[in-house]
C-alpha cells in the first residue's frame, strides 16, 4: 500500500515540497504525492481536509501531510484533518524565536524573502526559468532553443521532466527535455531542430530492470514495460549518445539531486544569479 504524501500551501508548495522530500528521502516507503498549491481561504481548506480524509479511509494509514500556510483559520482547517500534519516553517521558527529572542511577523509564503529591487529580480529570474522548463517539458516545443541552457535525452521514465523542473526551481537554469519513444528505434537519430545545438545536450540512461519496474506501474504487463523492449529502447539510446559523443548518466541509484549535481558540472552550468 502506497504512503500517501501531501504537499499543501498558500502559495506555490516549493518550500514544502522540497524539506519533504529532504526529509522522506530517509525512509523506505512508497510514497504517493499530491501537491496543492493556494490554498488560500477556507472553502479551499475544507476541500483539502475532505480529500486527507478520503485517503485516510482508503488506506486506513494516516497520510503525511507538510504544509505552509499563514492564516490560522485555513491553518486549522488542515489540521483537523486525519493526516499526521507538519507546518515546515513553523517547526523551525519557534526555536528560532527562543534562540533570537525576537518574535517573527508573518508573511506569505508566495512572496520571496526580502522585498528588495535586487531579490524580486532573482525570483523572477527564476519564474522565467521555470516557465520556459514547463513550455519545453516532454518535447511539446523546439522553438527558441537558442534560449536553452541544457536539453536533456532520454527514452520514457528515465527522469528527463524531475530534472528538467528541478533545475529550473532551484537554479533557475532553462531546461528542455526531449524523449525518444519505442517507434523511433527503428531508425533512431538526433531531430533536426536539436542539431545545432548539440553542445547544450545531456542525455539520462538507466538499468533496464529498474526502467521496466517503473513502467509496469504505469502500465502493467504491456509492451511498453517489457523487459526486452526496456532493454531495446536503452542500447539504441545509448549507441546514440556514443555516436554524437553525447555526455549521459545512469540514473538508476541516483536522486534528482545527485542527478542535477553531476549534470551541472558536466555541462559547466551554474547557480543563475
Amino acid at each position: 500500500m502506497k504512503q500517501a504524501v501531501f504537499y499543501i500551501s498558500d502559495g506555490t508548495a516549493i518550500t514544502a515540497e522540497v524539506l519533504g522530500h529532504a526529509v522522506l528521502s530517509q525512509f523506505p516507503i512508497d510514497p504517493e504525492f499530491h501537491t496543492i498549491p493556494f490554498v488560500d481561504n477556507i472553502n479551499k481548506a475544507i476541500a483539502v481536509r475532505d480529500k486527507i480524509n478520503e485517503a485516510y479511509l482508503q488506506s486506513g494509514i494516516r497520510p503525511l501531510v507538510f504544509f505552509s500556510i499563514v492564516s490560522e483559520q485555513v491553518r486549522d482547517h488542515i489540521l483537523s484533518s486525519k493526516g499526521f500534519c507538519q507546518d515546515v516553517v513553523q517547526s523551525l521558527i519557534a526555536p528560532l524565536q527562543q534562540e533570537l529572542g525576537i518574535a517573527p511577523i508573518a508573511s506569505s509564503l508566495r512572496r520571496p524573502y526580502g522585498l528588495t529591487e535586487n531579490n524580486m529580480l532573482k525570483y523572477d529570474a527564476r519564474i522565467a526559468a521555470i516557465d520556459y522548463t514547463l513550455a519545453h517539458d516532454d518535447g511539446i516545443s523546439l522553438r527558441n532553443l537558442e534560449l536553452a541552457q541544457v536539453i536533456l535525452l532520454g527514452v520514457s521514465r528515465t527522469g528527463k521532466t524531475p530534472t528538467s523542473l528541478y533545475l529550473a526551481l532551484q537554479f533557475g537554469v532553462y531546461a528542455v527535455n526531449y524523449p525518444f519513444i519505442a517507434d523511433d528505434m527503428d531508425h533512431l537519430t538526433l531531430p533536426s531542430g536539436l542539431l545545432p545545438h548539440k553542445a547544450k545536450l545531456f542525455g539520462l540512461t538507466i538499468d533496464a530492470e529498474r526502467l521496466s519496474a517503473i513502467r509496469q506501474e504505469r502500465r502493467e504487463n504491456s509492451r511498453y514495460a517489457n523487459l526486452r523492449q526496456c532493454r531495446l529502447e536503452l542500447s539504441e539510446v545509448e549507441a546514440l549518445y556514443r555516436k554524437h559523443q553525447i555526455p549521459y548518466l545512469n540514473t538508476t541509484n541516483f536522486s534528482v539531486e545527485e542527478i542535477t549535481a553531476k549534470l551541472m558540472e558536466t555541462m559547466n552550468l551554474q547557480r543563475q544569479k
